[in-house]
């Protein structure tokens, strides 16, 4: 359960006074057409991203693929950390024919069969004997996904008619895309125990016609201005169009926050990145453990679930009583909770109580720091950031740790030269746990200096 914590949420532009949705009011509003198909494409944006990242290591070391390729393997994930670089080109392009769906319609169809025809290829290849195919095919589902995302984020915050139903299209979209990571982080291994990968994987492509049924439903919005002011935005392929596009929202930052701003940016860029970093190796140490596919999605469906909605719950909470600063601190403190429970793990072998219990505390820390930065992030984005200056915020905090997690496998086969297997593993996890200890300073002192900032505006 690590590094997909509200990816996608963190991609949601706050606007004033939005009323937060939960799942109730989601579930009562699905008799609407555009909440229903809203869930729909946010389960669509959901399937792909673990069959690209952690399930995928799971497959891959059954195959007994060696641990350093399992790890460069996930840097295909990093496509998600960049999709902001052809943002704009989605944004401000129709495509041929498919131009007639309209320019959001258009590129969500295209988009998803080109993930689902990534997934088969996936499955019909496989990675025993022909790994190099395989990589390409999983590089080229996570771009098509990475790119769905963009798309259905830019639909779904245009279809939006209010701010206050902003909010509820993006909980039916949250609420979608959690569904599909259940499915395909958990479900998945029960499947694949009974019928195998390739078979799991080829339902998971047939599964992309739900996001494909609802995009053909969905209306296409109406074009949104240009800019506040009504000038119209230079053509993307000029330089002013460019530096609009991609550099512009950076600048902004720059001049709203001043010197505060580069602290917010480090603490956004590192927070995660502990959970990055183990990532690619839960899934190889639960097989080298042993544990039998079924049991570890059954847990997860469980024990793992419930836990997550605790840690979000919270986070929640304690941004209510104590603020989104204090909260972020806490989130820092907690986070590194989950690597240290893969350590334990790791150290105390196939043992059902500590899994049950590494799973929890697993859960619950990824669940609440997760939810505390997208909180924090989204105070951000409440002092009036553009919809690119939160895609381009969110893809900041993950582009590092998607870099560097690929040398994880490299790192545990390293160690494993002078410890045995689960030692290296222990260390491993121990080792990225330590990694966060900047992060709670970083935290500490941005909470500081906001809590300052706040008391001599109210002061002023």
């Amino acid at each position: 359960m690590t590094e997909q914590t509200n990816e996608t949420a963190a991609t949601d532009v706050a606007k004033p006074a939005r009323k937060p949705h939960g799942w109730r009011e989601v579930l009562a509003a699905l008799r609407e057409p555009r909440v229903l198909v809203t869930l729909l494409l946010g389960f669509s944006s959901g399937l792909p991203f673990m069959l690209v990242g952690n399930t995928l290591g799971f497959w891959l070391r059954e195959q007994g693929i060696e641990l350093a390729a399992i790890g460069f393997l996930s840097w295909v994930g990093i496509a998600y950390s960049l999709k902001f670089l052809w943002a704009p080109i989605i944004d401000r392009v129709d495509l041929p024919l498919l131009g007639r769906l309209g320019r959001r319609r258009g590129w969500m169809v295209l988009t998803q069969i080109v993930v689902g025809i990534g997934l088969f290829g996936m499955a019909a290849v496989g990675p025993g004997g022909h790994l190099w195919t395989f990589a390409l095919l999983a590089v080229i589902t996570a771009f098509a996904a990475a790119s769905q995302d963009t798309v259905v984020d830019a639909w779904r915050i245009e279809r939006a008619e209010s701010p206050d139903d902003l909010g509820l299209l993006t909980a039916a979209f949250q609420f979608g895309y959690r569904i599909a990571i259940l499915a395909t982080d958990a479900w998945i291994l029960v499947a694949a125990a009974k019928l195998g990968w390739p078979t799991s994987y080829l339902l998971c492509a047939a599964a992309m016609g739900i996001g494909l049924t609802a995009t053909l439903f969905a209306i296409e919005p109406a074009r949104t201005p240009a800019a506040a002011s009504g000038v119209a935005a230079a053509p993307l392929w000029t330089p002013r169009g460019f530096f609009d596009a991609v550099v512009g929202p950076f600048v902004t930052f720059f001049q709203t926050h001043g010197p505060m701003a580069l602290l917010m940016l480090c603490t956004v860029a590192l927070y995660r990145l502990p959970d990055f970093l183990m990532g690619p190796m839960a899934a190889p140490l639960y097989t080298d453990l042993g544990l039998a596919k079924e049991m570890i999605g059954a847990v997860r469906t469980s024990f793992g679930l419930v836990a997550t909605f605790v840690g979000i719950a919270l986070a929640g909470l304690s941004a209510v009583k104590l603020g989104f600063e204090k909260t972020l601190v806490l989130g820092a403190v907690l986070g590194p909770g989950s690597n240290l429970a893969f350590s334990a793990m790791a150290l105390a072998g196939p043992n059902m109580p500590v899994f049950i219990g590494a799973m929890i505390v697993d859960n619950i820390s990824t669940g609440f720091a997760g939810a505390a930065l997208v909180a924090y992030m989204s105070s951000l984005t409440s002092l009036g950031y553009t919809a690119t200056q939160y895609a381009l915020l969110s893809s900041t905090y993950a582009m590092l740790g998607k870099f560097l997690k690929g040398f994880s496998g490299a790192v545990v086969e390293g160690l494993e030269k002078s410890f045995p297997l689960m030692t290296s593993y222990a260390i491993f996890f121990a080792g990225t746990a330590a990694v966060g200890i900047p992060v709670v300073i970083l935290s500490i002192v941005l909470s500081h200096h906001q809590s300052k900032a706040k008391a001599a505006q109210a002061s002023a």
